[in-house]
């Protein structure tokens, strides 16, 4: 195993040892979704809260030091309000945190940055999503036939994003680059998921597959703040030039 990983296991891990055990309590007391409740809504929360306070363990410095760090925990708090909204989405705020969501999208995909720009990955990433809109479409109706379209827009472009920088091998190799783009694929994943049980037919656990890679795609990305792609002085450099 590369050095640098050992070394960011051994001073992360323990950072994270928080978010296993609220998304344990999650999958144990695995409360009936038919009841939403505010006990419900906080349990289904509170993984993504200490996922707030695993970037805040880093200190507040290092949050304004790196705008990029900064943009994903703001994506994490438009998270935690998006999934209170899809706990109550029976009672008619499934949209609520559709948008919510697209908002995180769009606060990723900002932290991820336009560099390198990877055209390739951004066509498979566009045909991808064209696919699954596709897919989707026949089953969409009324204003969701365009706010699916929008959201598997922006979904596929903080994907494209995520893999942009993506290297497997080399010097050049960083873990935090595969973070991110195994996040971006377990968040694909899990809103796919969401989309084919709510719009198309009944996919069989539905739930569990959902909040697992949902759960896994939100530390993925969290811990992909961790080497911060940009320090403040070359963000502000590259806003000069």
């Amino acid at each position: 195993m590369d050095s640098r990983l050992l070394i960011t296991v051994k001073s992360e891990g323990p950072k994270l040892v928080p978010f296993f055990k609220a998304t344990c309590v999650y999958f144990v007391l695995w409360l009936p979704s038919s009841s939403p409740s505010w006990v419900s809504t906080l349990i289904k929360c509170l993984p993504i809260f200490c996922l707030w306070l695993f970037l805040l363990a880093h200190g507040l410095g290092f949050l304004l030091a790196h705008p990029s760090a900064t943009r994903i925990f703001v994506g994490l708090v438009f998270s935690a309000v998006g999934d209170a909204f899809l706990i109550w989405q029976d009672q008619g705020y499934f949209v609520h945190g559709l948008l919510m969501f697209a908002v995180t999208h769009m606060f990723y995909a900002s932290a991820f940055g336009m560099r390198p720009l990877a055209l390739r990955t951004g066509l498979v990433m566009a045909a991808l999503s064209g696919l699954c809109y596709a897919l989707l479409y026949p089953c969409l109706s009324g204003a969701f036939t365009y706010l699916v379209g929008v959201y598997v827009a922006l979904i596929g472009f903080m994907g494209w994003r995520a893999m942009a920088g993506l290297r497997l091998a080399g010097a050049d190799w960083r873990w935090t680059e595969l973070a991110a783009g195994s996040g971006a694929f377990f968040f694909i994943i899990s809103d796919l998921t969401i989309a084919l049980n709510k719009f198309c037919f009944p996919v069989p656990y539905s739930r569990a597959l959902i909040m697992s890679t949902y759960y896994a795609a939100q530390m993925l990305v969290a811990l992909s703040a961790v080497e911060s792609r940009e320090p403040v002085e070359h963000y502000r450099l590259t806003k000069a030039n």
